[in-house]
């Protein structure tokens, strides 16, 4: 089921529920940012790895073969040990029979800054089951900043930007899905383009914000609701 261009809908409710209920969501791409496990204090962290990489699993298996799959993930420091998220994810799209098309770094603080706890960077990676990219019509693979964001959690715009132009370039698909779509930055930036939106948010508050807000002017505009 796909929205209709400049159209937004967001469903208040469990993203994989959602997802496991849905067929294959023909002509749409999916960029999404996965919760982290500080969001599961009941899940170990080993338990919590296993979430995540079936959830990524279920993303990607809704995503039809011309579609892509776009995740924005940033590393945790768990007891001294880094736990890599595209490693994850990766293994999901391993599993599901999905090309890794390009793996970016998007900076979330200026290089050769010192950063604690969490790192100065973002991953930014693309799957498809079909699509390949055209070697002309290549791009940076650093993002140099993540641009604005509603929320320390948030997908900055310029990443949400580059993912939602890439689909608009590279695929003939016209929607936008985006699980654990929070306050509803990328959806804001793919109706700025041109593209319908469909957000999944368990949290009502969030999902609220998600349908109100705009992005103009290059800038996000939270609307009141």
């Amino acid at each position: 089921m796909s929205a209709s261009q400049n159209t937004r809908i967001v469903h208040c409710e469990d993203a994989l529920a959602w997802l496991e209920a849905q067929p294959v969501q023909q002509g749409c791409s999916f960029i999404t940012s996965m919760p982290d496990v500080s969001e599961f204090p009941k899940l170990t962290l080993e338990e919590w790895k296993s979430w995540f990489t079936a959830a990524a699993a279920l993303v990607l298996s809704r995503c039809p073969d011309d579609g892509v799959a776009i995740f924005y993930q940033t590393d945790i420091k768990v007891d001294g040990a880094w736990v890599d998220k595209s490693f994850l994810v990766q293994k999901a799209a391993e599993q599901t029979g999905h090309a890794l098309l390009w793996h970016k770094m998007v900076c979330r603080s200026n290089p050769g800054l010192t950063t604690y706890g969490r790192p100065g960077y973002s991953h930014l990676l693309c799957f498809s089951k079909i699509v390949r990219i055209d070697l002309a019509r290549c791009c940076t693979d650093v993002l140099p900043q993540a641009g604005d964001t509603t929320w320390k959690r948030g997908m900055g715009t310029e990443a949400c930007l580059h993912a939602c132009r890439f689909v608009l370039e590279n695929t003939a698909t016209r929607t936008i899905v985006a699980p654990f779509c929070g306050h509803g930055t990328v959806l804001a930036v793919a109706n700025q383009l041109g593209l319908g939106g469909i957000g999944i948010e368990r949290s009502p508050k969030r999902a609220r914000k998600a349908r109100a807000v705009t992005f103009e002017g290059n800038q996000l505009q939270c609307h009141p609701h």
